[in-house]
C-alpha cells in the first residue's frame, strides 16, 4: 500500500529543494572565474645541455639565419657562437631599427662606421654576412674566447658584457651546426589556409647558400638546414622537416624516430605541398 505525503511533508520537501538549489548557485557564483582559455604561445628549445633555453619564433628564426650564414661562408661553429652571443647582447636577438646614436639591427651596427646602409643592417642575412667578414679580419679570433672576439669586432663600451651570454651562444651553436642532433624544435601552430609569406627557394639560396633539397648532405650541415627549416616554419608554412631519421612536427613541437634514415632534408609544405627547385 502507497503512503501519501500530506501537504506540510510535501511543502516541507519543495522548501528543501529550493535551498539546496540557492546554495549551489551561491557556491558557484562565489568561485573564481577562470576567465577565456590561456592563448597558446609559440615557443622554441635548444635543448641537449644541463640547461635548456627559449626563444620566441623571431629570436628562433634570426639565430637560424646567423648559423645558416655562418656556416654558407664557410666559418666554424665557433665563429657561430661568437655572432650569436655578440647579438644576444646587443638586441636579445630582436632586429631592432635603433640604438645608440646610428645603431641598428641585430648586431647593432652603425652605418656611419661603415658598415652599411640602414636598410641593409635591418635585413638579418646582410648583417650576419657583415658580422662575419669582419670577425675573418680579426687576426687570432680562432682562439679567443668568445667575448674578446666579439668586442674585436664590435668596439664596445661594455668589452666584458658578451661573456655573460657565451654558454647560452655556445650551446644554440652546438644545435644549430649539428654538434647537438635534434637540438632545435618550435612548438607552433600553422594557419592551413594561409599562403606563405616568403619565397622559400628564394631564402635558402640567401642564406644557406643551396637552390634544392634534393641532395645529400653531411651529418652537420644537414642538421644546420633542418633547424633553419624548423626556425623560419611560420613565415614558410611548414609542417614538417625529416633529416637523418627524425621528424619534427609543428604540433608536436619535438623531433622524433622516423624511416627512413637519410641524409638529405625533407620538408612538407602548406597550403601547397614543398618543392623546391
Amino acid at each position: 500500500m502507497t503512503r501519501r505525503l500530506g501537504p506540510f511533508r510535501l511543502w516541507h520537501l519543495a522548501a528543501i529543494a529550493t535551498l539546496v538549489v540557492v546554495v549551489l548557485i551561491g557556491v558557484n557564483a562565489l568561485a573564481p572565474d577562470p576567465g577565456p582559455p590561456e592563448a597558446f604561445e609559440p615557443i622554441c628549445t635548444v635543448s641537449g645541455g644541463p640547461v635548456p633555453y627559449e626563444l620566441n619564433l623571431e629570436q628562433a628564426a634570426h639565430a637560424t639565419t646567423i648559423a645558416a650564414v655562418g656556416k654558407r661562408l664557410g666559418m666554424s661553429d665557433h665563429a657561430v657562437s661568437v655572432a650569436l652571443a655578440t647579438a644576444l647582447q646587443e638586441s636579445k636577438l630582436h632586429n631592432i631599427d635603433y640604438g645608440d646614436r646610428d645603431s641598428v639591427g641585430l648586431f647593432q651596427q652603425r652605418p656611419s662606421q661603415g658598415w652599411g646602409t640602414p636598410s641593409q643592417l635591418t635585413t638579418p642575412t646582410y648583417a650576419a654576412t657583415a658580422f662575419y667578414n669582419r670577425l675573418a679580419k680579426v687576426e687570432g679570433w680562432e682562439t679567443m674566447e668568445v667575448t674578446e672576439a666579439a668586442q674585436r669586432v664590435q668596439r664596445s663600451a661594455a668589452p666584458n658584457a658578451y661573456a655573460k651570454w657565451e654558454t647560452q651562444a655556445r650551446m644554440t651553436a652546438q644545435a644549430l651546426t649539428g654538434q647537438i642532433p635534434a637540438g632545435f624544435s618550435c612548438n607552433l601552430n600553422i594557419a592551413e589556409t594561409a599562403a606563405p609569406t616568403e619565397q622559400l627557394g628564394k631564402k635558402m639560396s640567401q642564406e644557406l647558400g643551396l637552390t634544392t633539397l634534393a641532395t645529400t648532405l653531411p651529418e652537420n650541415r644537414g642538421w644546420t638546414v633542418a633547424s633553419w627549416m624548423v626556425g623560419h616554419a611560420q613565415p614558410l608554412r611548414i609542417t614538417s622537416v625529416a633529416f637523418a631519421g627524425q621528424t619534427w612536427t609543428p604540433e608536436s613541437g619535438k623531433w622524433t624516430p622516423s624511416a627512413p634514415i637519410e641524409s638529405r632534408v625533407r620538408i612538407e609544405r602548406t597550403p601547397v605541398a614543398a618543392s623546391v627547385p
